[in-house]
């Protein structure tokens, strides 16, 4: 496989943003976003899922965090899409289940060029700190939009929505990492009986 990286910068009249990403790297992140929480979250995506990322915003947080987080989504879609080139040898799917004390969640993830979420998340409460847990959704929408990916979320139990919410992107970045690992067996070949993806 080629080097699978990616360097994306998308600028609106509401957030700046630039994104690089290694999808063979080692887990190394870097974050200045102006919103600590979705921060802690990514650096999950990327320590699981082995996946460099370093990714700069600058929003409007003086209304709120909703414009900078959906962005930051759009964004990282669009690095994922870039990065992932023609899809030629992955494995394609990815799944994992992930615990985290009383907190257990699944995410199965396709490369299928074809958006879709599907997301089964419900909250203990609406705010975990600053964070509003409504703008995950937005964030998981703009990011298949854009990666092209179909992603089924589904958090089985959990009491704190801290544990909730990290059991989701820890997941995340597993079923990833298992999605866009080389398949020997598959070297070269598209993982689909059309031809392309």
């Amino acid at each position: 496989m080629t080097q699978r990286i990616a360097e994306v910068e998308r600028n609106t009249l509401e957030t700046q943003i630039k994104i690089s990403i290694n999808l063979d790297g080692t887990g190394k992140a870097s974050f200045v976003t102006g919103v600590p929480f979705l921060d802690h979250m990514l650096d999950q995506v990327a320590r699981h899922g082995l996946i460099d990322m370093d990714i700069n915003a600058k929003g409007d947080l003086e209304i709120d965090a909703h414009h900078t987080v959906e962005d930051i989504g759009i964004t990282l879609g669009q690095a994922f899409a870039l990065a992932i080139g023609d899809k030629k040898g992955i494995y394609r799917y990815g799944h994992a289940y992930v615990p985290l004390d009383e907190a257990l969640s699944r995410v199965v993830i396709d490369f299928s060029g074809r958006p879709g979420l599907f997301y089964d998340v419900k909250y203990p409460k609406a705010m975990i700190g600053r964070f509003d847990v409504d703008l995950f959704r937005e964030f998981f929408q703009g990011f298949v939009n854009h990666a092209g990916v179909t992603l089924h979320i589904d958090n089985l139990k959990g009491a704190n929505a801290h544990h909730v919410a990290e059991t989701i992107f820890k997941a995340l970045g597993r079923a990833i990492r298992m999605a866009i690992t080389a398949d020997t067996r598959m070297a070269g070949i598209m993982p689909s009986t059309k031809g392309s993806l």
